[in-house]
């Protein structure tokens, strides 16, 4: 890498900050409000040094009470608009803060939300997590704190130094000899803390990625008694975050010390001249005691500076990874002037020479020229070994993704000129793995249709079989069902399902191995409610066990991404190939 890459890096990645103006611009009034007290607060306390010089060259002895009083007076008046001002311009910022904050986590979420599943393919959620979670309490810390102590240092710096070179432009030249010593390591050394705080917050998210996916699958950890490999593993990415952490901590202390030494080094010199010239009767005691005050003040401006300028870089950082996110873009999203869907949705759906391989397996075809005719109502059953593109079918009926070659149809309409939303709510999805929401039972059934009222959702419950077992739950349909449904067995889980789809009440329905979690007598039970739930509706049902898929209208054989065959159970067991060699090995056992 080159020089200019090296020193233009960390200006693009501070210039990553400027992705913060949207969420701070709705909120200008705080920002405003901030700075008018900023500015209040700084000017208060730039008047006492000249207050101390006053008292110094007037000299006690010889003034009156009523100067005294006066002088005191107007001291505590000062004190009394630097404390109304520091407590407006802290609430003012720190409110200001919070605002921006709540709204970068919430289009953050809502940009990542509505990515497509290839994003989510190649994503650890625990990291995503971690970019919403401990990223933005970086950027949040910038703005509640971290921009406010800079810019009142800058204030302070500024207004001290105009002050040092009016009260004594000798010394203030002086002084203005060994600024470039101390401004040097600043840049050295910043440089290198926002190189070890995005490093730093790097290692958080592995580690977060790590407890996210061990915590998430406790039943797997325990059942192959993993716990102190898992928990070892756990240790290590956070030993690793604690190095990376140590090291910027480390480098932010050497910065720190190293501009307060120089400061203070180059401030006891000029003190020192100043000193020899009050001897020498070239200036005043009140000038030099006025002059010290500003000097020890813009000090503490640059210490200060110093100090936050590693939260802006570790901020810089945390606000490229959180940008990172914002530039995704959604593959497969909704045209910008979409093809209205024909109402009513009779559930016609045509595959038309469909090509397609999965993002992430480019050299592996999961469908190779698939044609498929579904008429309204018909139900139709995808069978065939693990691998032969039956939940693919599926995944591109949703527009999960879309085909690389030919098309596919709803009642004649391109699925690629539809909206999304409106795709997706003529289809009712039971899926082979149900999400459970830490909610309760009549939100996960709810979830299916979120303005259902509680006698629809129990409806729905009864005709999937739940209604027995959430009834008995202590709390019934108002019982939390623990995270992912920690609380339910797996075949209560499907059911649950189930019933969100009865309650979507949807024209096209797909059942992806819609029983495979149920015992024999709930799935006799489960399917004489999705025979009542297919009637009127176009099905798509993908089953392994052959057993479930003989009331189909027709079974379609699939392997290899194609179709070898298809026709009722009768007619595949005359014709022989894979569905009777499946038959076999199944209903024979």
């Amino acid at each position: 890498m080159s020089a200019a890459d090296s020193a233009e890096r960390p200006t693009r990645r501070i210039g990553a900050l400027r992705q913060l103006w949207p969420f701070l611009k709705p909120h200008r009034a705080l920002a405003i409000g901030w700075l008018v007290f900023l500015a209040l607060s700084s000017g208060a306390t730039l008047v006492l040094p000249m207050a101390i010089r006053h008292m110094i060259e007037a000299g006690f002895g010889h003034a009156s009470a009523a100067t005294i009083n006066s002088t005191f007076l107007g001291l505590f008046g000062v004190a009394l608009v630097l404390a109304f001002a520091t407590a407006a311009r802290y609430f003012c910022i720190t409110l200001l803060g919070e605002r921006a904050l709540a709204d970068l986590r919430s289009q953050l979420y809502a940009h990542v939300i509505r990515l497509d599943v290839a994003f989510f393919e190649k994503s650890r959620v625990g990291e995503l997590v971690s970019r919403l979670g401990s990223d933005t309490e970086v950027i949040q810390a910038l703005i509640g704190s971290g921009i406010s102590v800079a810019l009142r240092s800058a204030v302070m710096l500024l207004g001290a130094s105009a002050m040092m070179i009016w009260t004594s432009p000798r010394l203030a030249g002086l002084t203005a000899l060994v600024i470039p010593a101390v401004m040097l390591p600043i840049l050295v050394f910043g440089r290198r803390v926002q190189k070890l705080s995005r490093a730093s917050q790097d290692r958080i998210a592995d580690a977060a990625a790590i407890a996210n996916e061990t915590l998430n699958a406790a039943p797997a950890v325990k059942a192959y008694a993993r716990e102190d490999i898992e928990s070892t593993r756990y240790a290590g990415a956070i030993t690793r975050a604690l190095a990376s952490a140590r090291q910027r901590i480390s480098m932010r202390a050497v910065l720190t010390a190293t501009v307060i030494v120089l400061f203070f080094g180059a401030i006891t010199l000029v003190l020192w001249a100043g000193a020899r010239a009050v001897l020498a009767g070239t200036l005043g005691v009140g000038v030099l005691g006025q002059f010290v005050l500003y000097a020890f003040f813009a000090a503490g401006s640059v210490a200060g500076l110093s100090e936050v300028w590693g939260d802006v870089m570790r901020a810089a950082g945390a606000m490229e990874r959180i940008g990172e996110l914002f530039a995704e873009r959604a593959e497969v999203t909704s045209p910008a002037q979409p093809q209205p869907l024909p109402r009513p949705v009779r559930g016609a759906l045509r595959f038309e020479h469909v090509g397609f391989h999965y993002p992430s397996r480019p050299d592996a075809p999961a469908l190779h020229d698939f044609s498929l005719d579904i008429r309204p109502g018909e139900t139709v059953a995808l069978v065939g070994p693990s691998g032969a593109g039956k939940s693919t079918v599926l995944a591109l009926l949703l527009r999960f993704y879309d085909p690389q070659h030919g098309r596919i149809t709803l009642d004649g309409a391109d699925l690629r000129a539809l909206a999304l939303p409106e795709l997706r709510s003529a289809i009712a999805l039971v899926p082979q793995e149900t999400a459970i929401f830490a909610g309760s039972a009549a939100d996960n059934i709810r979830f299916g249709r979120q303005d259902a009222g509680d006698d629809e959702v129990v409806e729905a419950a009864r005709a999937a079989e739940a209604h027995e077992f959430i009834h008995a739950l202590p709390e019934g349909y108002a019982a939390e069902l623990g995270e992912r449904g920690v609380r339910l067995s797996g075949g209560q889980r499907q059911r649950i399902a189930i019933a969100r789809a009865i309650l979507r009440d949807a024209p096209l329905l797909l059942l992806d191995e819609a029983t495979s979690a149920l015992d024999a007598q709930s799935e006799a039970a489960i399917q004489q409610a999705l025979e009542r739930l297919e009637k009127g509706r176009t099905t798509l049902v993908i089953a392994h066990r052959l057993a479930t898929v003989l009331r189909a209208d027709r079974i379609v054989v699939m392997d290899g991404g194609r179709i070898v065959a298809q026709g009722t159970h009768e007619s595949l067991l005359a014709e022989g190939g894979l569905y009777a060699e499946l038959a076999r090995l199944q209903f024979a056992a």
